[in-house]
Order: C-alpha cells, then structure tokens, then sequence
C-alpha cells in the first residue's frame, strides 16, 4: 500500500502548527521544516507526534528542496502552517495515491478564508500554487528566496484534484502589511539576482498594475472589503518589491557630518 509523507514549512507559528497538524494526523509520517523558530512551534509540533528538522533559512527554494528530502515515503503531501487538509480532501488524496494508474504530480485547489468570509474572486479561488501531491522525485524547486519557480519531473502531465484544502492566509490585518513587507524584500533580492533593474516610477507602474489585475480583472471587488484589502496588499507588496530593488542599486547614503567645533 501506498504510503505518504506530509512536510510542513514553519517559522514562528506556534498559533498555527497545532491545527496543520491535525488536519494530517492521518498521514504515514509528518515532518516539520522549522527555520529555528524562536517560539514554541518545534515544541507543539513535536508533541504532536511530528518530526522535526531544523533547516538555515536560504530561500523558499532550498526550504522545500529539503523538506522534501527529509520524507521516507513514495508520496508527498505538501502543507504550509497557514493551510489545513479537509476530510474531503483527504479521502481524494487517499484515492488517488492507491490508483494504479495514478500520474506523478497533482494540483490541490485551495479556499481562502479572510475577514470573516471565504474568499470566491481576487485570484484566490481555486488557487491552483504549485502540486501539491507528488511522487518524492517528481519535483524539485529552484533556489529562489521567495515565489519558488518549480520543475515536474515526470513524463505525464499533471493531474488536478477536485477538493480543495483551506487557507488561512493573514490571521489579521497586521499580517497583511508584515507580509507584504516580508516577501517584497525576498522579492526584491530574488529580481537583482536575476539581474533586474527598476526605477520608481517603475515601482509605481508596476504597483498600481497589480492592483488593478487583482482588484478588477480578477473581479477582487466582488469579495468586498477583504477583496480591497488583499489588492492594496498586493499593491504595497509589488511596489516595494520594485523600490526595494532600486534602493539596492542607488547610492542613498546621507552627506557627511563632520565635528562641529566651538
């Protein structure tokens, strides 16, 4: 029978590990991916049952690379701390790995729930990230620092589940501006690595771009206020991506003061 390991990535998410954990307590094995977290999340998650690897945070990249080498099973369940498997999702995962002709990798639909309300536009919904559901081998990631580009090694195309998981993205509105402010500097290391230049009116440009492909063209005014949150985000998170790397690339050191004699 067909066995499955689940990963889960962690940095000081002691409000959030229990739940994750408990939504895979069904799985062959689970393994926590702590980037040292400085309060109790390797703790709870131990406690749990979890394993727990302690990995230097280098990137998202590199995170999952190996996270995924630490499972000792043909098949590997992906999960973040903010995520949580439903029964329904579940019982499809369970399916799926014990179908003989099962492909290698699989796309997972997520719903989001924010401001009180899930979230069914903003790009938010199905939300198909990355697989989720693979065969340990079947894929591996770059090591960017955030937004992780992925290969599928397989000579199938993927497959696509039908139950989604839930997200849990911000737990409040603080996390929202934390966030933004967190991934634009990843983003902004990962764009000048890639030798990518900018300006700020090019941060603006492609701030009010972002806002306006999330907020209309993915229809994120049909989910309300939290539609017009998630869109300022995005366009808070964007525009200091790009400043963020302009201010890598001047030279914006304030003039000399020398000592002021009497």
């Amino acid at each position: 029978m067909s066995k499955i390991s689940v990963y889960i990535l962690a940095y000081n998410e002691a409000e959030k590990i229990s739940s994750a954990i408990n939504s895979v307590l069904w799985a062959d094995e689970v393994i926590l991916a702590d980037s040292h977290s400085q309060d109790e999340t390797a703790a709870i998650a131990g406690g749990m049952g979890a394993r727990v690897i302690q990995i230097d945070f280098r990137g998202f990249g590199d995170l999952r690379n190996r996270g995924m080498a630490a499972c000792s099973h043909d098949w590997i369940f992906s999960l973040d701390a903010d995520e949580r498997c439903t029964p329904e999702a579940r019982d499809e995962i369970l399916r799926t790995v014990r179908a003989p002709k099962a492909v290698d990798a699989y796309y997972i639909p997520r719903r989001n729930y924010f401001m009180g309300r899930w979230i069914k536009h903003s790009g938010f919904y199905p939300d198909y990230r990355q697989p989720q559901l693979f065969r340990k081998g079947a894929l591996t990631f770059k090591d960017d620092p955030v937004h992780e580009e992925y290969q599928i090694i397989s000579a199938s195309p993927p497959g696509y589940l039908q139950q989604p998981i839930w997200q849990f993205p911000y737990k409040n509105l603080e996390e929202v501006v934390h966030k933004a402010n967190k991934y634009s500097t990843l983003g902004a290391d990962k764009l000048a690595k890639n030798g990518r230049r900018a300006t700020m009116a090019t941060a603006l440009g492609r701030g009010l771009w972002s806002f306006f492909h999330m907020y209309i063209l993915k229809r994120g005014i049909l989910d309300g206020w939290p539609g017009l949150v998630i869109a300022l985000g995005n366009f808070d998170g964007t525009f200091y991506k790009y400043a963020k790397l302009h201010e890598l690339q001047s030279d914006w050191h304030p003039p000399s003061s020398p000592p002021l004699k009497p």
